[in-house]
């Protein structure tokens, strides 16, 4: 799935992942960017989950026992990225999915409507790691849910090229936040969007302050 189109900046705010992290793995070819890899770099809605699916797995992990799991292998990082990259946009079409990634790299998917699943059955969210919920890094950087990063805010990779935009309309978050960058509030930006409400605008606002946050965690 190559729907989204985010840069380096993008990716790592939304990932959770540092954007040193990211441009480093694109160098070394861990993950190269799959909408675009030549001299301005963007990466894909799915490689977001990618981003993440790295990270988590090539880091010891504690089991709910209280055991350390050591990291994933290489092999099993792969198998689970080239699940991810073959994800189908429709699944985000409708209500939220659960897309997962176990211990052992097997990506475990859920359409809407059914109960979590690999080939070999059921299996519990404490062994996995779910990939849309928000994402702790160990630098302190939190990347967002990726289909509801807030009350009022949704992110679809087939609609505004997978930009996070205000719930029932086509206003990108990225906007609301740059005006109030310029000392606008929400009530002053809603006489320019009076289509949204100001508590919509100010969910944006605190959505986009925190991606802004993401980028000044260090690597």
């Amino acid at each position: 799935m190559r729907e989204g189109a985010y840069t380096v900046d993008r990716a790592a705010a939304l990932s959770g992942v540092p954007r040193r992290t990211v441009h480093d793995w694109a160098r070394k070819g861990v993950l190269v960017p799959s909408v675009s890899a030549e001299r301005r770099k963007l990466w894909s809605y799915s490689d977001l989950f990618a981003l993440r699916t790295i990270y988590w797995l090539r880091r010891p992990k504690r089991a709910p026992d209280g055991s350390v799991v050591p990291a994933s292998s290489m092999p099993q990082v792969k198998a689970a990225l080239t699940v991810l990259e073959h994800l189908e946009s429709e699944l985000f079409d409708g209500d939220r999915p659960a897309i997962a990634v176990t211990w052992d790299g097997v990506v475990v998917l859920r359409p809407v409507g059914h109960p979590l699943q690999t080939a070999g059955g059921q299996i519990l969210l404490s062994d996995a790691l779910d990939l849309i919920a928000p994402f702790a890094a160990l630098e302190g950087a939190r990347g967002p849910d990726l289909v509801e990063p807030g009350p009022f805010v949704r992110i679809r990779p087939r609609r505004l090229s997978g930009a996070p935009y205000v719930l029932g309309s086509r206003v990108m978050t990225e906007a609301l936040y740059a005006l109030s960058l310029r000392g606008c509030t929400p009530e002053n930006i809603h006489a320019l969007y009076p289509e949204l409400s100001t508590d919509g605008i100010a969910d944006a606002v605190r959505v986009e302050a925190q991606l802004a946050r993401n980028l000044s965690y260090a690597a």
